[in-house]
């Protein structure tokens, strides 16, 4: 039977399960390419949990220069907030995630945060991404859309 109200119900349901806020971003260096991070097997976005007290700007920013070993040089406007679910210690958790555009002078020195699971940091051409596309989270292909960086949820936009 579908539900007559789907607010009322997500409520209940976020009620009942964990919810984790996140933060992260869409960095483009002055060559005009984007960083991705490597991690469980799939191309990701750098981002992480908000710390108790922190604003979500500021944890967006940390985030992203904790995984990658960069430094942002400007925060840009907020892209856009994606949710994902999965199960963690057997319990289901809802993870909302905030994203922004942000800039980066794209000279440091690319370090994955090991202890994060990251294996690989990488700058890619816009015209490049096929690699992403074909193996990322649809959260990911979210923010991708949004920033127009693919024309729909399947292929990167050309040119």
């Amino acid at each position: 039977m579908p539900c007559t109200n789907a607010k009322l119900f997500l409520k209940s349901v976020i009620k009942n399960i964990t919810l984790i806020e996140a933060a992260g971003g869409l960095v483009m260096n002055t060559a005009g390419d984007y960083l991705f991070i490597y991690r469980n097997d799939k191309w990701d976005l750098p981002k992480g949990k908000i710390e108790k007290d922190e604003k979500v700007k500021e944890a967006a920013v940390r985030e992203v220069e904790e995984e990658c070993g960069i430094k942002v040089s400007k925060l840009n406007e907020k892209i856009c907030k994606t949710y994902h679910v999965y199960i963690s210690r057997g319990e289901v958790v809802l993870k909302k995630t905030h994203w922004f555009a942000m800039d980066s002078k794209g000279k440091d020195k690319l370090k994955p945060q090991k202890e994060e699971g990251i294996t690989d940091v990488r700058w890619f051409k816009k015209e490049h991404i096929e690699p992403i596309v074909e193996n990322t989270f649809p959260s990911i292909m979210d923010v991708l859309h949004k920033e127009k960086l693919v024309t729909n949820k399947l292929m990167p936009l050309r040119g």
